[in-house]
């Protein structure tokens, strides 16, 4: 089991939907709350992409210089940033991480986003684009030289100067709850992540994208994004979760609502479905909470509980299949610590990492495949 901790980029509080007790986070604190989860011994931290959030890269690479064994799991964001360009970023925070850089890919759900960042292309076409962006990327980072003309992109003579430390790169995470992104995921990730839905419906989804992924003679290991909400008894869990949502009110819960709306993702879709906009009835599993998706976009549940009861939910997803755990909590910094404070002992969790970083060498279970590669 590996589990990881949030960088909130895009801010930070007590509360959600409210300028109450928010914080600005500003290089000083995110840096704190990386520090903090470095020493406390979190495999690595999600830093998160989008229009509301400050560059995962520019923070990784300042935040990569001020922590020791701390990976960092960035996006690289396929119609937005070019591969060739992506693969000598990745090799060079690789570089200056010591072997610390992990890649989620992000292909994008919401299309008045996209546009304003010049995407206008469908859905199925993102994954696409997606798939042969990784295809270029793959194959520049494995040393080799790319002449590639595919659907939507196309390269001569590509190639970077320069390797990274992980052999052929670093691993790469990869959601997707469509079958185009299921499809592309199944043949280029290590790492397949799913948003925090019952277990089984998680369980479904992974024995969906196994079969996929078999048939491409690949196996992937599994990521679980979720929230956490721990106390030490359960009543004081269910206050927090209750005072999370404190300043919800009904129009801020409409506005978001009709926001997610115009999502053509499909693993928000299924967020939203979870907590049908309505604060009532939230325990949607015996101490799974939709509350958080009331009015954010993306994971919207919390594993709520003492520690007992947050332990026994991680392990009933650990046993459907799930081996990567990346958890937030409101704040990012008091709750990075109650969770490694309660929960790290009853899970039998521990860090045997060298401080230098990730270790170095081939990524078990990968394979390469380059039948898309052709001469030009």
């Amino acid at each position: 089991m590996d589990i990881f901790w949030f960088i909130p980029t895009h801010g930070d509080g007590k509360y959600l939907a409210t300028s109450k007790g928010a914080r600005e986070t500003n290089f000083p604190y995110v840096k704190q709350i990386a520090q903090a989860v470095d020493e406390l011994g979190y495999e690595g931290v999600l830093i998160p992409t989008g229009k509301p959030c400050n560059d995962p890269w520019v923070t990784a690479s300042a935040l990569a210089s001020v922590t020791q064994k701390l990976k960092f799991l960035i996006a690289v964001r396929p119609g937005i940033m070019n591969p060739t360009v992506a693969a000598r970023m990745t090799a060079t925070l690789d570089q200056i991480s010591n072997g610390r850089l992990l890649i989620n890919v992000v292909a994008g759900g919401d299309p008045v986003e996209l546009a304003g960042d010049g995407v206008f292309v469908s859905h199925d076409q993102r994954y696409e684009i997606t798939d042969e962006f990784l295809d270029i990327w793959r194959a520049l980072l494995a040393g080799e030289t790319v002449n590639y003309e595919g659907k939507h992109l196309k390269v001569e003579g590509g190639e970077i100067m320069f390797p990274g430390v992980q052999k052929p790169h670093p691993p790469i995470y990869f959601g997707g709850s469509s079958d185009a992104g299921i499809e592309v995921s199944a043949k280029h990730s290590d790492v397949y992540l799913t948003w925090g839905e019952p277990p089984q419906q998680v369980k479904e989804k992974i024995e969906k994208v196994r079969a996929v992924a078999a048939k491409q003679g690949r196996e992937l290991e599994f990521g679980l994004r979720v929230h956490v909400i721990v106390r030490e008894t359960k009543e004081e869990a269910w206050h927090a979760a209750n005072e999370l949502i404190k300043y919800v009110d009904e129009d801020a819960i409409q506005k978001a609502q009709e926001v997610f709306s115009r999502y053509d993702s499909i693993g928000q879709k299924n967020m939203t479905v979870l907590n049908k906009g309505d604060r009532n009835n939230l325990e949607i599993y015996p101490n799974l909470w939709a509350g958080v998706g009331l009015v954010r976009g993306g994971c919207g549940t919390a594993i709520v509980g003492d520690p007992e009861t947050v332990a026994a939910l991680i392990r009933e997803y650990q046993a459907v299949g799930v081996d990567k755990f990346i958890l937030s909590g409101y704040p990012h910094l008091e709750e990075a610590y109650q969770f490694a404070e309660l929960v790290f002992p009853l899970l039998d969790y521990k860090q045997d990492k060298q401080a230098s970083g990730a270790p170095k060498g081939e990524v078990v279970g990968y394979q390469y495949t380059a039948d898309k590669l052709t001469k030009i």
